[in-house]
């Protein structure tokens, strides 16, 4: 839109507010848009632009007499609208943008409004020298929300949104405004998602970091866990690439209950290393948190198993199946499973192929299948039956009567004794070797003092195994060295009877005493005890029954009580 010169301001009739669609701008000769603002053609147009800004003038005209008795609802300088009154909110804004662009103007455009439709149309089509005041003038004047609407599209791409040029001046302002807060939240989102997503590889950066991956890998894995540390504080990338399991795999071989046999085999590979040598700092510095599972109102003599997120454990004749909560840590107070079935109270169970083998002091066997309500139970032996075990499909149980005997784990043959073993005394515990020989190979020991018994022995491969007893030792022993001496013995410091003990097939080793609860947990590269841990106080002393670790967590089962010590959690 152009201004009349300075002179025909006065002159001119008084400013009517009038509405009408914004001109749009006009394609030149080589299909640029004209500039900002300005309502005449543009320089160097063709004659078919012209053509075009003519039929616009001429449906202008058409249009007129609609203009005429509205109020434009955002616009107005200071002279008001001679046909018609805006809205209360609207008028405001109007007069407040009208007044602030009135103090910007010149001489002589103070006051002026748009001007009448038939002025405007003969300034598009006369396209006077005028034109060059248009971007003045149009500061004077209040635009509204459907004028700036208007001015948004035909904007040019190469403009500068901070210009006031020709009408509009104001929307340009406010789009601007938008702009710089939308670069900001788009520029803080790519912050965030740069945080979530992995780091790339520094483009620039010392040596070392544009080493190939593999001989860095190489390079790393001569760290220990101290300098790995501080060599992830470096940047993200180092930090993700510090994770790697095979960075960690060497120190967890070497770190206590880490998930790894002594033969290198991960049991738990579903598990980051690295975060399976954090937690195991917390066993070799004895930080845990104790509580307190399952409670009973009469003492027991209970034994358990753990199968997954399951916990199996025996109370008085019954077996309870309880699952773990998440945190492992707690117990859902509803049992999964009950299986019953014996007379008396269970003295020891196992689980294998889907099965619980339990051995009662009843002097039966019971043969239950933990999906479903089947159980057998056949009797054994002539009096309690103290330990059973069973392996690829064999059952063997051992007895007070001084007998073992070898049973079938097929359904059609339960009951059906394949082999007797007669012993010099009470049988307290048994395990099957691998080999599954089926047979009695040789006695293990000589110089033991009278009632130095065997209360729990576990196989870690063919050929080594623990025990430990009434003589208050854990000894090692293996085959292939000796059968009548231990390769290594550890002592219990109190001279107290160890019930039960559990490895994690490496360097962990964990006991459980018969005074105050007491669980002892060894570095079997170590003579001394680790840590000890006493679960009761005097008045009720109970030995440790059974005990059972993870990664995580040590289960102990005494008299009383069911305790957990959380080591994720210290």
């Amino acid at each position: 839109m152009v201004s009349p010169p300075p002179g025909a301001a006065a002159a001119a009739a008084p400013a009517r507010l009038c509405v009408g669609p914004g001109p749009r701008p006009l394609m030149g000769s080589q299909g640029h848009p004209g500039p900002p603002g300005n309502c005449g053609p543009g320089e160097g147009e063709g004659g078919d632009a012209r053509k075009l800004q003519e039929g616009r003038v001429a449906r202008g005209k058409r249009r007129k007499g609609k203009g005429k008795g509205k109020a434009g609802a955002g616009q107005g300088g200071r002279g008001s609208g001679a046909e018609g009154n805006p809205g209360p909110q609207k008028a405001k804004e109007a007069a407040g943008l009208g007044a602030e662009a009135g103090a910007s103007a010149g001489p002589g455009e103070e006051g002026e409004g748009c001007g009448s439709v038939e002025e405007r149309e003969r300034r598009i089509v006369r396209g006077d020298a005028g034109s060059a005041g248009a971007g003045k003038e149009a500061r004077g004047r209040g635009d509204g929300k459907k004028e700036e609407w208007r001015v948004r599209p035909g904007r040019r791409e190469d403009a500068r949104p901070g210009r006031a040029q020709g009408r509009g001046g104001q929307a340009w302002g406010c789009i601007a405004g938008a702009g710089a807060a939308g670069e900001a939240m788009a520029a803080a989102t790519e912050e965030e998602a740069a945080a979530r997503e992995p780091a790339g590889r520094p483009a620039a950066g010392p040596a070392l970091l544009r080493l190939p991956e593999e001989l860095l890998l190489l390079i790393c894995s001569y760290l220990d866990m101290p300098a790995l540390g501080r060599l992830a504080q470096v940047c993200r990338w180092l930090r993700r690439f510090t994770s790697c399991d095979l960075l960690w795999r060497r120190i967890a071989r070497a770190s206590l209950n880490s998930g790894f046999t002594r033969l290198g085999t991960d049991l738990m590979a579903n598990v980051p290393v690295k975060e399976r040598v954090k937690v195991s700092q917390n066993w070799r510095l004895g930080r845990c948190r104790e509580g307190i599972l399952l409670k009973w109102r009469c003492s027991q003599m209970p034994w358990m198993q753990l199968e997954g997120d399951s916990l199996y454990i025996s109370q008085a004749n019954f077996i309870l199946a309880y699952q773990f909560r998440p945190d492992g840590a707690s117990l859902n107070r509803r049992p999964l499973g009950v299986f019953a079935g014996h007379d008396e109270d269970v003295c020891h169970f196992v689980l294998a192929n889907s099965h619980i083998i339990s051995a009662g002091g009843d002097g039966k066997i019971g043969v239950h299948k933990i999906h479903s309500t089947f159980t057998v139970k056949y009797s054994a032996h002539e009096q309690e039956v103290n330990c059973v075990d069973c392996r690829g499909g064999i059952i063997v149980s051992g007895s007070r009567d001084r007998t073992a005997k070898v049973w079938p784990l097929a359904s059609g043959r339960l009951g059906q004794c394949l082999h007797t073993i007669q012993t010099e005394d009470r049988v307290w515990s048994i395990a099957i070797s691998p080999l599954l020989s089926g047979q009695l190979m040789m006695h293990l020991g000589s110089d033991f003092p009278p009632g130095a018994g065997v209360l729990d022995v576990m196989y870690e491969s063919p050929s080594t195994l623990l025990s430990c007893g009434y003589d208050t030792y854990v000894r090692y022993w293996d085959l292939r060295a000796s059968v009548r001496k231990c390769v290594m013995e550890w002592e219990e410091p109190h001279d107290s009877t160890l019930y039960c003990l559990q490895t994690d097939g490496n360097h962990l080793l964990a006991t459980g005493s018969s005074y105050y609860g007491v669980v002892r947990l060894w570095d079997r590269r170590q003579r001394a005890c680790l840590h000890a841990f006493p679960l009761t106080s005097t008045p009720l002393s109970s030995p440790v029954y059974c005990l059972r670790f993870t990664t995580k967590h040590l289960y102990a089962a005494l008299s009383y009580n069911l305790h957990v010590l959380d080591f994720q959690n210290p």
